[in-house]
């Protein structure tokens, strides 16, 4: 279902608080040439009220305010929905979207569990047309481009050893928020809400899984998923690679390195990524050639990971009828890998791809019905697995 080539995408937020005002409400605003802003849905008034304010500044867009999906839905039947709400809300919001008729940018992630991206998926089919796509950004910035097609075209050389960190830092008050820290609203802990962005970012540059191992823990905050998960995978490619994220660090970075035959890429940052955090370094057998290193070192442009880049993608598959990048197979693998990592740590045996199906405990629920991490057992800090 393409978009005609002329018109304006009519399109609705669901969910109006710091994520959506903050990220997605810019990125409409950048393709104000391409998007109007038509509806808005939130349970609170006072927030929604904000919003639409906000939204309006400038005569930027009139944004129509609703408490209720289904009714703004029925309402203003829009081209495209971007969701923002809390996870547990996502895939009933996905898929309401999608039956209307709407495609779907939905925040990560896009569902709590393999069955629930398996819902998504069948909706699709029946809708027929759009399709619902995970806000992944940091894929869509030039230097994470750049890196994907040197790796692919083996400008580096065979990729060998990876590592894969995100180590942030929330405190007590962070998980005050009632949905935060519970297998039932948030699906994990840092390896599902937080480094899934870095652990999407490392399978897009480096393709396919095929067997992890895994670590978790609950070492400081009292909740019922992991506050720290390490891993261990190997890549179809014969690459292998360690995984680390934790809300338990007072140094926060976001890092992927990966070192090849014949170089090393790294990239550093925090929440976003710009071509200066991306570096280069040359194996001692090619230092001395300059024109190779340069082509490493040059991306055409310097566009931030961001949602606005990751909008440009979306609207541009609207408009050519396509189905978008960060959907489908391809961000399902990225949630099953999740799983796997959960159900390596949580058993103690490895994982391998496309393991887990239907009527595996880990499709069905990230915590696996695991006696020491199903919702009952998570009374205590300080246990492992």
């Amino acid at each position: 279902m393409a978009a005609a080539a002329t018109a304006r995408i009519r399109t609705a937020v669901v969910g109006t608080g710091g994520i959506v005002t903050g990220s997605h409400l810019p990125a409409l605003r950048d393709h104000a040439d391409r998007v109007d802003l038509v509806a808005a849905v939130d349970v609170a008034a006072d927030r929604l009220d904000a919003f639409r304010a906000t939204a309006a500044e400038g005569g930027a867009f009139a944004v129509t305010g609703y408490s209720d999906v289904a009714a703004m839905l029925e309402a203003e039947r829009p081209d495209l929905v971007l969701i923002g709400t809390p996870p547990s809300l996502h895939r009933e919001q996905t898929v309401a979207a999608l039956k209307a008729g709407a495609w779907v940018l939905c925040e990560k992630p896009l569902c709590l569990t393999l069955a629930e991206y398996d819902e998504i998926a069948a909706a699709e089919r029946e809708a027929g047309g759009p399709y619902a796509s995970v806000v992944f950004q940091h894929r869509y910035g030039s230097g994470a481009v750049h890196a994907r097609e040197l790796l692919a075209e083996g400008a580096l050389g065979q990729p060998l050893v990876a590592h894969c960190q995100t180590t942030w830092h929330r405190d007590t008050a962070y998980y005050a928020v009632p949905w935060r820290g519970r297998w039932e609203t948030e699906g994990g802990g840092p390896s599902m809400g937080h480094g899934i962005h870095q652990m999407d970012l490392l399978l897009h540059l480096l393709g396919d899984w095929t067997e992890i191992r895994g670590m978790a823990g609950r070492l400081i905050h009292a909740v019922e998923s992991e506050d720290v998960s390490t891993a261990l995978v190997r890549f179809e490619s014969g690459a292998m690679a360690t995984v680390v994220n934790s809300v338990l660090s007072p140094d926060e970075v976001s890092r992927i390195r990966i070192d090849c035959a014949d170089a090393t890429v790294e990239l550093t940052h925090l929440y976003g990524h710009r071509n200066d955090d991306w570096v280069y370094t040359p194996a001692p057998h090619v230092r001395d050639d300059p024109a190779r290193q340069r082509r490493w070192r040059t991306p055409a442009a310097d566009l931030p990971s961001s949602h606005g880049a990751q909008l440009t993608g979306l609207l541009d598959a609207m408009g050519d009828g396509v189905r978008p990048p960060g959907s489908g197979q391809d961000a399902r693998r990225t949630l099953e890998f999740i799983a796997a990592l959960y159900k390596a740590a949580f058993t103690g045996q490895p994982v391998r791809a496309g393991e887990i199906v239907p009527g595996d405990p880990y499709y069905d629920a990230m915590h696996g019905n695991h006696p020491a991490w199903a919702p009952k057992a998570a009374t205590a800090t300080t246990k492992e697995s």
